[in-house]
């Protein structure tokens, strides 16, 4: 129970980080509160990881840079998708992403109906229309390509960089490839205190804080049980996007939210393997597997 309370506490906090990040959209922008947001994440990260970038050989770089460089993508394209479409439908596009992942190579009834389940669930969300936004529609689908990359990915650096430190390392690079941004918002003046509160807290609740619970639920309860409750996910962003930002979702895009958690939740059950409960295990290691993007 005690895994599971914290598993609800993560997710509760990586969306409500969100949902701060929005509010200083209109003053710095999507991309300066990705750009905050990966600063704040890289500050803590790496004195708690401390890599030894020097001493990195190009097999463990090369991940480490593609990683990077998805963290940044991912970041960006997730905040437009949230700034065009809403948090709930932008969340939930995300999660298209791993979703992916668990239903590649397979070809049973099981997963196609899955697959199917998930299709009618983005009708349902995104009631295609003259007035649909299809940049911020885009936007979700992209952020969740870089996070089915991501989940491949840290699978690759996690054999190959113990604990915290390709994490630590990818979002240095993201961080500074966000430089650039940071320095022009400062010098038009855009970096107000306001905003700032606002990006800083996005940083600490959907990076920070997330990230270091899932150190410890990671040591309580298997990979695939976690991977399985990031279905919440979508949920835990309707409710955020509602209480934190006003925004109020249609019957039709609540069944949408419900089709896709569906069929997430078969698919991940259906691949769930045995898995011994101790933290000893190689698949419960920081830096294994996590399915939630730490930064």
């Amino acid at each position: 129970m005690k895994g599971i309370a914290a598993m609800i506490v993560s997710g509760s906090s990586n969306q409500v980080g969100a949902a701060l990040g929005a509010h200083a959209f209109g003053t710095i922008g999507p991309a300066g509160v990705v750009a905050v947001r990966q600063f704040v994440a890289a500050a803590v990260l790496l004195p708690v990881a401390r890599p030894d970038l020097r001493r990195f050989t190009w097999r463990q770089w090369w991940p480490t840079l593609l990683l990077g460089l998805v963290f940044a993508t991912m970041n960006i394209s997730l905040y437009t998708a949230v700034d065009r479409v809403g948090l709930a439908l932008a969340v939930t596009l995300e999660f298209l992403g791993p979703l992916a992942v668990a239903l590649a190579g397979s070809r049973t009834r099981v997963d196609l109906l899955c697959a199917l389940g998930a299709a009618a669930g983005v009708w349902f969300l995104v009631q295609p229309g003259p007035s649909s936004d299809w940049s911020g529609i885009g936007s979700g689908v992209l952020a969740g390509a870089c996070w089915a990359a991501y989940i491949l990915l840290n699978r690759l650096v996690g054999a190959r960089l113990p604990g915290l430190q390709a994490p630590a390392a990818a979002t240095t690079v993201s961080a500074l490839l966000y430089l650039p941004v940071a320095v022009t918002l400062a010098v038009t003046d855009r970096l107000t205190g306001t905003a700032i509160a606002f990006a800083v807290g996005a940083g600490l609740l959907s990076s920070v804080v997330p990230y270091a619970m899932d150190v410890v639920i990671l040591r309580r309860v298997p990979t695939q049980f976690f991977g399985l409750f990031m279905s919440i996910h979508p949920v835990l962003a309707a409710l955020a996007g509602l209480l934190l930002l006003g925004q109020f979702l249609s019957a039709p895009q609540v069944a949408g939210i419900a089709l896709v958690v569906a069929a997430n939740t078969v698919a991940a059950m259906k691949n769930l393997k045995p898995l011994p409960y101790a933290s000893t295990t190689t698949d419960n290691r920081i830096g294994a597997e996590p399915a939630v993007p730490p930064a």
